[in-house]
C-alpha cells in the first residue's frame, strides 16, 4: 500500500510525519518525494528539502550524506527568468522505518520561499526481526 504525505512548509520549519505504531509491525520506505515553491516562475529560489529519522534542531541547507539520520533529500531550483529553466534533485535511502520521520525546508537563496512538499511512502508488513531492528535503529540514530 502507498501513503501520501503533503503540506507546505516556511522557511526553517520542521514538520512530523507520524508513522509509528504501538508495535512497530508496519514500516515504510520511501517511494517518492518531491518539492516546489508556492510561486513557480514568479521569484528566485534554491530549496533544500530533507526527511530524517530524528526531529532536527537546526534546519539548514547543509547536506550530508554521513548523517545516518537522513533519510532523502530534494533539491529544487527555479528562476523567474525564462532563461534558466528549474531544476530537482532528489537523492533518497532505502531503508525502511517504523518510527515517525521530519521534513525540513530551507531556501539557500535567501529568500526565504514557502515549499509545497509531496512524500511518497510504501507501507509494508515487517516480521518480528526486522521491527526489533528499525525501532533500535531509531532509538540509537545509528546505521
Amino acid at each position: 500500500m502507498i501513503k501520501t504525505f503533503r503540506g507546505k512548509l516556511e522557511h526553517g520549519e520542521q514538520v512530523t510525519i507520524r508513522l509509528s505504531t504501538s508495535k512497530g509491525e508496519i514500516g515504510y520506505s520511501i517511494k517518492k518525494f518531491q518539492i516546489i515553491d508556492d510561486e513557480p516562475g514568479v521569484v528566485n529560489c534554491e530549496l533544500v528539502s530533507k526527511v530524517f529519522t530524528r526531529k532536527q534542531t537546526t534546519v539548514d541547507g547543509d547536506v550530508d550524506f554521513g548523517n545516518s539520520e537522513l533519510l532523502a533529500m530534494c533539491y529544487y531550483r527555479d528562476s523567474n527568468n525564462n532563461a534558466y529553466a528549474d531544476s530537482t534533485t532528489v537523492i533518497f535511502d532505502a531503508t525502511k522505518v517504523n518510527q515517525d520521520i521530519f521534513v525540513t525546508v530551507y531556501d539557500n537563496s535567501g529568500n526565504n520561499e514557502p515549499t509545497n512538499y509531496y512524500l511518497e511512502l510504501e507501507q509494508v508488513k515487517l516480521d518480528l526481526s526486522e521491527a526489533t531492528v528499525a525501532t533500535l535503529k531509531d532509538m540509537r540514530g545509528t546505521e
